[in-house]
This record gives structure tokens, C-alpha cells and sequence, in this order.
């Protein structure tokens, strides 16, 4: 059985509507997305590529990775209870801070290097008012490169808002459960930092010393593009 379609098989009874069955379920997912390469889902080239990326050999970089600045989502399945996709990012480029409003994340950096900063809401009790600046603390900042572990981000806490920086051309593949959704309310926010005080020092405490900033919500630049792309991997049996 192919590896994709192993995963597939295991989201399929391990993700629900309502997302991961238990925690259980989201171990099982977690340990099968881990084993998954960039071979297994068509970007060999890619990956052989971005290896060498910052080599003075490198010169087919322009043949295997695309001109355009444009991040590249490469679908391969969804239904009501998760999505399976890849975002193949070229060096530099940036998905800004966003969210996943009730949604588990499973992340796996295919290829490359890539620069993650996360956070979680503080202030996870009150009425939820995107519209408003609210004060979120850092659970991660720092780099990732291949190969390497999955990382999962839950509704309320593992850094559910979160940004990459590409630091050299790189692929993460994306597991969703449940899927964005206009029907159930799950709509893709983003944010920004902005510049706020906690004179009390009433948050500092809440956060138990850890790092904090203050997110507000903002529409990114029309720069800001992510072109559909061909998935070149296995074609899952469904």
C-alpha cells in the first residue's frame, strides 16, 4: 500500500465531522504522517533540489522550482471530516499568522527549511471577537528542516495561529480535521502584531512568564497569493 494511502486510510477512521475521535486517534495519524516523504507524494525532484539549494552547485534550481513567487497548494483530498494537502513554498516566501477556528492541524515538512512562529489565545474564555486586539503567548519560534517530526496544533492550544517563513524552497503537508467551512463557521482569519502594553502586569502572570503579544486581525497585500498546483503523487483509492 502506498504511504499516502495508508494515511488516508487511517484519517479516514480516525477523523470525524466534529475532528480527531480522541486522542488516540490523533497519535495513530500523527505517527503515520511522520513516516511520510516527499518521494510519496510525487516531489522527489524537489526535494533533491532544495537539498542543494544553498550550494554553489546548484544550478538546476531554476528547472525543478517554479519562477513565480507564488506559494503552490496541491490538493489531495477533503471531505466534511478533514483535508490532505501540500503547500510547496519557494525560499522567502510567507504565509502569514492565521487561524483554525475548532480545527486540529497535523504539519510535515516534506523538503527544505522553514521558519514557524505560533501562538494561542490567553484570553480562551471570552465571547470570541476577531474584531477586537487580543493578547495571544508564543508556544513556538524557531526553524524546522527535513527530515523531521509532525507537528500538531489543537483548537485551543499547540500554536492553532500560526505563520511559516520559507527559508529555502520548502513543502508542508497539511492535515486538516474538520476542514475550513463557510457552512460551520470556520473561516480562515489572519493577524498581526501590534503594539500594546500590560502595565499591571496582569497577563505576564496568566502567561506564567512566557512570552506574549497582542494580535489584531487584518486583510495581508494582494501580494499575498496561493496559486492551485497539480498533485503529481499516487492517486488514492477511495
Amino acid at each position: 500500500m502506498d504511504a499516502i494511502q495508508k494515511l488516508y486510510e487511517v484519517c479516514k477512521v480516525s477523523l470525524s465531522e466534529k475532528g480527531p475521535l480522541s486522542s488516540e486517534a490523533i497519535a495513530k495519524v500523527h505517527a503515520v504522517l511522520d513516516k511520510i516523504t516527499a518521494s510519496d507524494v510525487g516531489l522527489q525532484c524537489e526535494s533533491q533540489a532544495a537539498r542543494v539549494w544553498q550550494s554553489p552547485k546548484a544550478l538546476s534550481r531554476k528547472r525543478v522550482f517554479p519562477s513565480s513567487p507564488a506559494i503552490r497548494y496541491r490538493h489531495i483530498y477533503e471531505c466534511k471530516s478533514f483535508s490532505v494537502g501540500i503547500f510547496c513554498m519557494p525560499a522567502s516566501s510567507i504565509i502569514p499568522l492565521h487561524n483554525h477556528p475548532g480545527m486540529t492541524v497535523l504539519s510535515k515538512v516534506l523538503y527544505g527549511r522553514v521558519h514557524v512562529k505560533s501562538y494561542d489565545w490567553i484570553d480562551k474564555a471570552e465571547p470570541l471577537n476577531l474584531l477586537k486586539v487580543r493578547p495571544a503567548k508564543v508556544v513556538r519560534d524557531g526553524e524546522m528542516s527535513a527530515p523531521c517530526g509532525a507537528m500538531v496544533f489543537h483548537p485551543e492550544e499547540g500554536g492553532n495561529i500560526h505563520a511559516f517563513k520559507a527559508i529555502t524552497p520548502c513543502a508542508i503537508l497539511d492535515i486538516l480535521t474538520p476542514p475550513y467551512s463557510s457552512e460551520g463557521g470556520r473561516h480562515c482569519s489572519y493577524f498581526r502584531r501590534c503594539p500594546k502594553s500590560d502595565p499591571s502586569g496582569i497577563l505576564l502572570n496568566r502567561t506564567k512568564g512566557s512570552e506574549f503579544v497582542w494580535l489584531e486581525e487584518y486583510q495581508p497585500r494582494d501580494s499575498f497569493v496561493i496559486r492551485r498546483d497539480l498533485y503529481t503523487g499516487p492517486a488514492l483509492k477511495l
